[in-house]
């Protein structure tokens, strides 16, 4: 449930990305030259940085074109989620919501637990239900180029824009909000702003996904990120097996 506040709150971000510029949606897509000049305006110091020259490679069989369009749109989805996830993680250290979480009348998970044990301390039932909801979110981010109101609407791998959620448009039940640029903060902002927006966020994901990697790190191997010594707690379980509070592996 916190997951979805922290969403709604932040959902806005998604909302920045250019007509033109950094992300280009003409017929012949992104190249490894469009990626060096980003990089450069992302981190000047730094600059590209492929190690394994993902952006040379053509991934199962596809286009280098088809590729491209895959690695855009996956950095800015994780970026997005571990900005989610750090702002939650904080959260959930400091203050959780006073009323029930079930129908029974449990509470949610004290503070005195890390975020990590707060899951674990989570029914089953409200496991299920928020890995189905983004289930459901990952699905519906992949059924670009369909009839309704998001015809049109290019695949990510296909010269599409990358990052951009189709509108709840075509589901039959209304839907009050799109995931992408809910209040419309988008529409009469410049190509430039725009530009600076996404370059901001990119940024700000990468970093979010290095601070997140440095909680986990700290919790699980003391001495590790010194800087968080006594702030996060230790937990001992395994972040990567979400079900292991419920089943016995």
């Amino acid at each position: 449930m916190r997951t979805l506040v922290l969403a709604s709150l932040l959902a806005h971000t998604v909302a920045f990305i250019p007509n033109n510029g950094l992300v280009r949606t003409s017929s012949l897509g992104e190249s490894k030259a469009d990626l060096e000049n980003m990089a450069k305006k992302l981190n000047p110091l730094i600059g590209f940085y492929d190690p394994l020259n993902l952006t040379e490679s053509a991934l199962w069989g596809t286009s280098n074109e088809f590729t491209i369009g895959w690695l855009r749109h996956s950095e800015i989805k994780h970026g997005r989620v571990a900005m989610m996830a750090f702002v939650g993680y904080v959260v959930q250290s400091n203050w959780h919501f006073p009323w029930a979480m079930t129908l029974s009348g449990m509470a949610f998970p004290s503070t005195e637990l890390s975020p990590p044990e707060q899951w674990d301390a989570l029914p089953l039932a409200s496991k299920m239900q928020i890995i189905l909801f983004i289930g459901f979110l990952e699905f519906y981010s992949e059924l670009s180029e369909r009839p309704g109101s998001n015809a049109g609407q290019l695949h990510y791998t296909k010269r599409g824009v990358p990052g951009k959620f189709p509108t709840f448009d075509a589901i039959p039940h209304p839907v009050p909000f799109n995931l992408y640029d809910p209040f419309g903060f988008s529409k009469n902002m410049s190509d430039e702003m725009k530009e600076r927006r996404l370059r901001a966020e990119i940024n700000n994901g990468r970093l979010a996904q290095l601070g997140l990697i440095g909680f986990l790190c700290a919790q699980t191997i003391p001495g590790s990120v010194p800087a968080l010594e006594g702030i996060v707690k230790p937990y001992s379980g395994e972040v990567m097996a979400p079900f292991s509070a419920d089943f016995a592996f």
